[in-house]
């Protein structure tokens, strides 16, 4: 009998993150580990209207390409999935790595050429969703691989999962759509301000975090994300103009199963002038010098999923970790207000809870965690 938890996450899938109509050709995304979760989903589409159509992926054909294909190959775009990402209306990713670090050992530069190829795939793809052309999420499925990763077993991650989608409420719609309402009121309090300074205290062995973004609101747009691209949740976010000083993140940066720790990067001017790290700098360097967007600041988010408390070596729970911030260096999203592109698109997150501060145009409004105005995200 397949867990019951399944088919409430292709519930919130469907019918609330994707809003699938009769008629849309849904592209599920996924490794045929998560096959009881590409069921759920499967069934879920069919009983909205929707054309599901599973189109498969593999961590073993993905390593064996890195091993074995020439430049030539590596560089290749496929047709298949450039007709794909113009024919689709939703995509649905679900994520169910059985080998989290199967990238870790290949050389940084190899590793941009690929991302190179998805380069193009990628810039369309977001160009679509900007247009609103094309609906999408992604999210977990519980593998071994993860718990390993979060240092959890398998059932204790399989609760960490569903908890922090809220899965275990009675209603789970009726809980996104309320901390939809949370999230806006922050977006509408930013959406007037036109600087964000983000602020850590030195300690253990950093200088701490002192950060001034431009939000322009002539040209940047706060997005209130809440269930409906990425599950679970809980940020909001924008396209920052411009961006100086320096950031320590507390946490290490994963990109293609890579731990960097120990990331301290300074701006000058929108862009990373200085980037050094405790461990693996080689790494963060070879992926900052990729391309000419990759060291210029594409994202600025804070997190509010306070049901989500632990870093567990996963972007999609840990920038959204609820008394904290992430910023993307890289590809920004059209929708945002951030006009940069590049084949890199990397999170990294910063904990504010202790002693940390957010300020707009002056006005702390976020301090130790959490939010100083009534109505806007608290922990439960």
């Amino acid at each position: 009998m397949r867990d019951q938890r399944l088919d409430r996450m292709a519930d919130v899938l469907v019918r609330y993150s994707t809003r699938v109509k009769r008629g849309d050709v849904v592209s599920v995304n996924s490794e045929p580990a998560a096959l009881p979760l590409v069921e759920a989903v499967f069934e879920a589409v069919l009983k909205a209207g929707g054309h599901p159509v599973w189109a498969a992926r593999s961590d073993a054909l993905d390593v064996a390409l890195m091993e074995h294909a020439s430049d030539e190959q590596l560089a290749w775009v496929s047709p298949f999935d450039a007709h794909r990402v113009e024919t689709m209306d939703v995509h649905i990713g679900l994520w169910a790595d059985v080998n989290t670090r199967s990238m870790s050992r290949f050389e940084a530069a190899r590793l941009a050429k690929r991302q190179q190829s998805r380069r193009a795939y990628m810039d369309r793809f977001l160009t679509r969703f900007a247009e609103g052309k094309l609906r999408w999420v992604g999210t977990q499925f519980p593998t071994l691989a993860s718990a390993q990763d979060a240092e959890m077993s398998l059932p204790q991650y399989e609760r960490f999962v569903f908890e922090a989608g809220l899965l275990h409420l009675p209603d789970p719609v009726a809980a996104w759509t309320a901390i939809h309402e949370r999230q806006q009121r922050v977006c509408e309090y930013l959406g007037a301000k036109r600087e964000l300074r983000f602020r850590v205290p030195p300690g253990d062995g950093h200088d701490g975090t002192d950060l001034r973004v431009n939000v322009d609101p002539s040209r940047s747009k706060w997005i209130n994300c809440a269930g409906h691209e990425n599950f679970p949740d809980g940020e909001v976010f924008t396209g920052p103009q411009g961006v100086d000083g320096h950031v320590n993140y507390t946490f290490p940066a994963v990109y293609h199963g890579r731990e960097v720790e120990g990331v301290r990067l300074a701006f000058k001017g929108g862009r990373v002038v200085e980037a050094s790290a405790k461990k693996n700098e080689a790494y963060l360097i070879a992926m900052l010098d990729q391309d000419e967007g990759a060291r210029t600041l594409g994202e600025i988010a804070i997190g509010t999923n306070y049901a989500i408390r632990e870093f567990s070596r996963n972007t999609l729970f840990d920038e959204k970790i609820g008394g904290t911030f992430h910023a993307a260096v890289g590809a920004g999203y059209p929708e945002s207000g951030s006009d940069n592109k590049s084949a890199l698109h990397w999170d990294m997150v910063c904990d504010l809870r202790p002693g940390g501060t957010i300020e707009a145009d002056g006005e702390v409004f976020h301090r130790d965690g959490r939010f100083t105005r009534d109505g806007f995200p608290a922990p439960a």
